[in-house]
């Protein structure tokens, strides 16, 4: 039975989540500061999705590993997605937490790097989550 199932579980199963997500964001803001170009903005695009797997897990800990990143990355597709709208766009122009969660503008390459991010972030679970 996955470590999840039970209260307790579930509880180290969020820990693990909210370190993970903690760790993300750290790894991408390492990332911006030590590198530019292609190298940050796909980086970025990749830990996006590994961040949206964590706070999925965060929020739902009896979550399948392969759910919990198809689930992060079909979020991360609808984001990028929506950029084909002048919504997200708007958005970001007057909130600096809209732009860092939603962009601005449509970047086909940013898909592949989702799935990255996503076969990245299932590994982790799938290799070394808290199990029972």
């Amino acid at each position: 039975m996955r470590d999840g199932r039970t209260a307790p579980g579930r509880a180290r199963v969020r820990a693990f989540a909210a370190v993970a997500a903690v760790v993300t964001v750290a790894a991408g803001l390492a990332v911006r500061a030590g590198a530019d170009g292609a190298v940050a903005k796909y980086a970025g695009s990749a830990l996006y999705t590994v961040l949206l797997c964590a706070l999925v897990v965060l929020c739902a800990p009896r979550a399948r590993p392969l759910t919990a990143a198809a689930t992060a990355l079909a979020l991360s597709w609808a984001v990028e997605f929506a950029q084909l709208t002048d919504v997200p766009a708007r958005l970001s122009a007057d909130s600096t937490a809209a732009r860092l969660v939603l962009g601005s503008t449509f970047n086909a390459p940013d898909l592949f790097w989702y799935a990255v991010g996503a076969a990245g972030a299932w590994t982790v679970l799938r290799v070394s989550g808290p199990r029972g």
